[in-house]
């Protein structure tokens, strides 16, 4: 079986192999009618289940044949463009580049002695990210599995902060007495974090959105304030650039001020938003954002990278020692001393892959207003797709977009039952999906059931917006016709 070991001796192999599966997802992405067949889980699960593991094939094309039943018929192709669903972006062909050679070295990004110019080019990488965002000399940071690792990260720098007390305010050893504030719109990853860090049920203090889905930098200060009075502590505030159901961007000047006032560790989840660091039009929606202590980025998301790649940057470098641990078999302590750059240092991963040149190699070749320029391409088509949207009656759409994002709702005019809307958008989503024409996701505000459009591909048109609505609008049409009728 050292025959399929990757060498000196099987790098034709190893050529003609890649090189065939190469041509094969190439003829897909060529070939690929919509972003996805339709397939459901019953249909598909039998024939993955039929696969025997304990009978190998033997061959690399046999084994891509089988794939092509598996997964390369019936996968989600994000660089269609109809697939409008999630924070999901078709990538660029230098970082798929990147992901190719740092797959077949399979450099391990944990210590030096593992991966050499591996560490410098991410620990450049982190530089150059913290040089955008603005947040000075002392900045570092390290590369992540994606924005709630990044947010995990941040939220446990944070806790260590306020145990050992900030800008001259007491630490704490109570954990029970530690609270998190954050819009009633942010990631998840948020309470999750929490819950990892041993903080209470209640840590996590929800903060009001205003009609543009934006915290409200006024109850934000009442409720700091609360905090404070009932003997409290603001461990941190996590703003959000970019919020998952309508790309909004929290008030970030404001927000710092207060948490400079109350002493509390600024967290900005920029997983989504941090597309406009690069952006040659938009940047100052993040003006506040260098005011930061912690900051998330998903390149996977607005910087077109393939999963994964993301980073959680932080304004003291020395704050990172919170998730560092020596182990004398790796990275003992007298390699500080030696200057050796380890990157375990600074993660809460151990092996970890060398994501960063996917980046590097993006960078080198389109340049960051290259990627900008798409960034803000999906964005003047989410203007686009507002306009549209508020001029059909058929719809009702919640805000307007600050990135590329849009939420919304068919309403026909002749139902007067919001279940019924609710059940016929629901299943306009779900019919859509299941002919494969095209992918839209599904949200809920104020408790009713929303359709969203997540625009990252800029090959996505107007008319395929248009299109879709028309294709909604149909399937929600048969559904009420079918079931209000013998109701």
């Amino acid at each position: 079986m050292r025959s399929h070991l990757l060498n000196a001796a099987t790098a034709e192999s190893y050529r003609r192999s890649v090189t065939e599966g190469v041509d094969r997802v190439a003829r897909k992405l060529a070939t690929a009618r919509g972003p996805f067949t339709g397939v459901t889980p019953a249909e598909l699960a039998p024939v993955v289940d039929a696969v025997d593991l304990d009978k190998p094939l033997g061959d690399a094309s046999a084994a891509l044949d089988e794939l092509e039943d598996v997964y390369l018929r019936d996968a989600v192709y994000f660089h269609h463009p109809r697939y409008l669903a999630h924070l999901n972006c078709p990538v660029v062909i230098p970082a798929v580049l990147g992901e190719a050679v740092l797959s077949a070295v399979n450099s391990s990004l944990d210590t030096w002695d593992q991966s050499a110019g591996g560490t410098l080019i991410e620990r450049r990488l982190v530089d150059w990210t913290a040089g955008r965002i603005g947040l000075g000399p002392l900045a570092d940071g390290v590369f992540t599995s994606g924005g709630t690792q990044s947010n995990l990260q941040a939220l446990l720098i944070a806790r260590e902060e306020a145990r050992l007390g900030r800008d001259g305010r007491p630490g704490t050893d109570d954990l029970a007495k530690l609270r998190i504030f954050s819009s009633e719109c942010s990631h998840f990853s948020v309470q999750k974090s929490a819950t990892l860090l041993g903080l209470s049920r209640d840590a996590v203090v929800s903060v009001p959105v205003d009609r543009d889905r934006r915290m409200q930098s006024v109850v934000l200060a009442a409720e700091l304030e609360a905090c404070r009075a009932e003997g409290l502590i603001p461990m941190a505030i996590v703003a959000t650039a970019g919020t998952t159901d309508f790309g909004s961007i929290d008030p970030l000047p404001e927000i710092a001020a207060l948490a400079a006032e109350y002493g509390a560790w600024m967290h900005v989840d920029a997983a989504y938003g941090c597309g406009l660091l690069a952006s040659p039009t938009r940047r100052h929606l993040l003006d506040g954002i260098e005011r930061a202590d912690s900051v998330t980025v998903d390149y996977h998301k607005s910087f077109f990278q393939p999963v994964s790649s993301s980073a959680v940057l932080v304004r003291d470098g020395a704050t990172l020692r919170h998730a560092t641990y020596h182990a004398d078999y790796l990275n003992p302590r007298r390699a500080l001393a030696e200057h050796i750059p380890n990157q375990v240092d600074k993660s809460l991963q151990t092996t970890r892959r060398f994501d960063a040149l996917k980046l590097w190699l993006t960078l080198r070749v389109m340049g960051a207003d290259g990627i900008g320029g798409l960034f803000d391409e999906v964005c003047d088509l989410a203007r686009a797709g507002f306009e549209l949207l508020a001029a059909d009656p058929r719809y009702d759409v919640v805000v307007e977009p600050q990135l590329s994002t849009l939420v919304y709702r068919y309403v026909p005019e002749d139902v007067t039952s919001p279940e019924d809307v609710d059940r016929a958008n629901l299943h306009a989503r779900k019919a859509l999906m299941a002919s494969g024409e095209a992918i839209v996701a599904g949200t809920k505000v104020d408790g009713r059931q929303y359709l969203k459009f997540t625009l990252l591909n800029p090959e996505t048109t107007v008319a395929d917006i248009a299109a879709v609505l028309d294709l909604i609008a149909g399937h929600a049409e048969q559904y009420l016709g079918e079931n209000l009728v013998h109701a």
